[in-house]
């Protein structure tokens, strides 16, 4: 392998990488959100029906 095919190959690698990180960390935010919804009409239905 040449030198600038290997350069390439772990640019892109890094650019996968750093595109699968930001992706999760956005679908756990995503989740967190959801599971804290769910909590707070949890919670409301509770009060509701006391």
């Amino acid at each position: 392998m040449s030198m600038k095919s290997t350069m390439l190959t772990f640019a892109l690698l890094l650019l996968f990488g750093a595109v699968s990180v930001v992706g999760g960390c956005n679908t756990v935010a995503g989740a967190g959100r959801d599971i804290s919804n769910t909590g707070d009409n949890i919670e409301s239905s509770a009060e509701r029906n006391k």
